[in-house]
């Protein structure tokens, strides 16, 4: 994020450390700091919980595959995106380069970051995500849209100078090898 975005949105009063220090909702909702406001978004119904669990057994699956120890996948975990620009944000799953044993990320830590979109999920929350994680040069971004009586729809991105570009779309059942730190088959049939 440059300065410019700031002053068209300007910065909320809570911090990073107050995010951290927020006691964590139990019913599974999800609490979000996007440029300095909290977010709570309800919990996740069953179709979005089955597809980010369906994609973090894939990269877990291939992270052991390609025998990359130095790497952990890990479902729904904090990433602090941007002191900063007071943000810290919850994907659906990630790839961090570190162990397991932490509360939440550091951005430079995470290599892939998996969001499920929600029928719920605004314009304005997906474009901010996408540019949270651009800003924080997460170098892999996968998107999954479940869209209402419809297959799934999966994009993957890689990371260039100016932003994340395209480099798959799939749907009606396709298995794609999907760009991200080790490789990955993304069947879109098992994201229902």
């Amino acid at each position: 994020m440059s300065a410019e975005v700031s002053m068209i949105h300007p910065l909320g009063p809570k911090t990073v450390e107050d995010w951290l220090a927020e006691e964590q909702p139990v019913d599974g909702s999800r609490l979000e700091l996007i440029w300095g406001y909290l977010h709570m978004t309800p919990p996740p119904g069953g179709p979005h919980q089955y597809a980010a669990g369906e994609l973090f057994v894939a990269l877990r699956a291939a992270v052991r595959a390609a025998d990359r120890p130095d790497l952990t996948a890990l479902p729904a975990v904090g990433v602090r995106i941007s002191t900063p620009f007071r943000t810290s944000i919850i994907p659906d799953v990630v790839v961090v380069h570190a162990s397991a044993e932490h509360t939440t990320f550091a951005a430079e830590d995470v290599l892939l970051a998996a969001e499920v979109w929600s029928p719920g999920n605004s314009r304005e929350e997906r474009d901010t995500k996408i540019a949270s994680y651009a800003s924080a040069r997460v170098p892999y971004l996968w998107i999954v849209e479940l869209p209402d009586g419809k297959p799934a729809r999966f994009w993957a991105y890689t990371l260039g100078e100016s932003g994340y570009r395209q480099e798959v779309f799939a749907t009606d059942g396709e298995s794609i090898k999907a760009p991200g730190p080790v490789p990955v088959v993304v069947d879109t049939a098992q994201l229902r």
